[in-house]
């Protein structure tokens, strides 16, 4: 019996106000690790704001405010 069916098993008694939860924590988890559209999306979006930014962020002249303490 694969995961999926033992999932399903252990579900079926469930009333289905508690169901509900399972799924909304289903989702959680898929936003979580990134395996929905739009999460893949802000993910690659982010990549590439990093890469084009790198130039800025990397660079021997703002390399003395990493030094600064926190406030």
């Amino acid at each position: 019996m694969t995961t999926a069916e033992q999932v399903y098993e252990a579900v079926k008694p469930i009333p289905e106000s508690l169901i509900r939860e399972i799924l909304d924590f289903v989702h959680f988890l898929r936003v979580r690790r990134g395996s929905t559209p739009e999460r893949a999306e802000e993910l690659n979006l982010g990549y590439a704001q990093e890469t084009s930014l790198k130039k800025v962020w990397d660079n021997l002249e703002d390399e003395v405010w990493n030094d600064v303490p926190a406030l």
